[in-house]
């Protein structure tokens, strides 16, 4: 796929071609990329650059719900992962807004997992990989679907999970009622605030998997009390957490931010996928 530089890509909803499916901005080269609103979700695959590994992960990128940092939340890590042998799927999610419905990006999400698992390059195993509001769409995967939304297609039995990597994310901070700051205002759009307010994953899982989880400790956006939330939730479901709290990071670290320990957390978490036995056939 010419655009991002896929070697494939799917419409998730409909057949139609790929012009107008969304806005998006390059000011930089692929890995600037920004999306800034969608009228069609698209998933992109990256095909890994070694030997596979037999493994999927589905790569959910920030941007607040409001846009999506495709190129340094999705393409760069993508190509992190395809070169330890991952097939890497990016996701270009409609955004919750009086448009799309609050529960668009997860009912897209939960479409893309199944793609994967049709498409067959994900023999061994699925996971997720989701950074600042991806970090909560990733999450939202482990919980359960809310009851009191009603997409029967998206909300039908998606694949299991069988890894997670999470960073940064706005896991429940956001939501009614939990906030940190007092009488924080709601956020805008409204369909934004009611996603936060439905999806809680750390107090809505059920069933988790092995999750690597990476924050930093003094973020003005999204306080580390997320992590330790998150980190729970997933520890009472019965899995494993590996987490990681850098005491000094900016919000959006992603991979490429450089002279500060956070810089480290890439090769932290090849380490852990290894040691969990991820990275081999």
């Amino acid at each position: 796929m010419e655009t991002f530089a896929a070697d494939n890509a799917w419409p998730l909803w409909d057949s139609a071609p790929f012009e107008g499916a969304f806005d998006f901005s390059m000011s930089n080269g692929i890995e600037s990329a920004v999306v800034h609103s969608v009228e069609r979700p698209w998933l992109f695959h990256y095909k890994p650059q070694k030997e596979s590994n037999g493994r999927g992960i589905l790569i959910l990128g920030g941007g607040g719900y409001v846009e999506l940092m495709v190129g340094r939340e999705g393409v760069q890590v993508a190509r992190w992962l395809t070169g330890l042998g991952f097939d890497a799927y990016v996701l270009v999610h409609r955004f919750p807004n009086a448009k799309s419905a609050p529960q668009a990006p997860v009912d897209d999400a939960r479409l893309a997992l199944n793609l994967m698992a049709k498409r067959g390059q994900s023999a061994q195993s699925l996971g997720v990989c989701g950074l600042s509001s991806g970090g909560h769409l990733g999450a939202a995967l482990l919980a359960d679907y809310p009851g009191s939304w009603k997409s029967p297609d998206a909300s039908a039995a998606i694949p299991e999970i069988g890894f997670a990597v999470i960073g940064y994310g706005p896991i429940s901070t956001n939501a009614k009622g939990r906030t940190i700051i007092a009488d924080k205002a709601a956020l805008a759009p409204p369909e934004k605030q009611e996603l936060y307010d439905v999806v809680q994953p750390d107090v809505q899982i059920s069933k988790a998997p092995s999750t690597f989880i990476v924050y930093s400790g003094n973020d003005p956006v999204v306080p580390a009390i997320n992590a330790y939330r998150l980190a729970e939730g997933i520890t009472k479901a019965g899995a494993a957490v590996e987490l990681h709290i850098f005491a000094d990071a900016p919000h959006g670290f992603a991979l490429d931010t450089v002279g500060l320990p956070v810089s480290k957390w890439p090769t932290l978490c090849e380490a852990w996928l290894e040691q969990n036995g991820l990275m081999k056939a």
